[in-house]
């Protein structure tokens, strides 16, 4: 027996002082374009009518300061890739800063995320 689900996905909200930098970042990172922006909040996803990430200004917004719990992670994107070493250096080009752990990085906001190896089961992200 299935249960009837109450909604779908439609963004992971993501609080940040300047959504736009922030949609920009990971729409490189994920190669995805910006599909919707009113500079106060930005979607970036495959496309107007796809589920995606979006970005809202928060003027007060404290980087997370992960490892420390003093500010609490709030959300972290684990990102498939198929070599993490460069893409690693392909996300700090971007402007990624790294944070302590195996190929864990902020992004220009302060968000946490990781690298993770492509799973078998997944085909190649390039």
């Amino acid at each position: 027996m299935t249960a009837v689900p109450v909604g779908r996905l439609h963004h992971l909200i993501i609080d940040c002082p300047d959504p736009p930098a922030s949609a920009r970042f990971w729409s490189a990172v994920l190669g995805l374009p910006v599909t919707y922006d009113d500079h106060d909040f930005v979607v970036v996803s495959a496309s107007t009518t796809t589920s995606g990430l979006a970005f809202q200004r928060a003027p007060d917004h404290r980087p997370p300061t992960w490892p420390d719990p003093a500010v609490p992670q709030q959300m972290h994107l684990d990102v498939m890739v198929d070599d993490p070493d460069a893409a690693a250096g392909a996300v700090l080009a971007l402007g990624a800063t790294p944070l302590p752990g195996d190929h864990v990085f902020a992004d220009p906001a302060g968000h946490p995320f990781c690298l993770i190896p492509r799973p078998g089961w997944a085909p190649p992200v390039t």
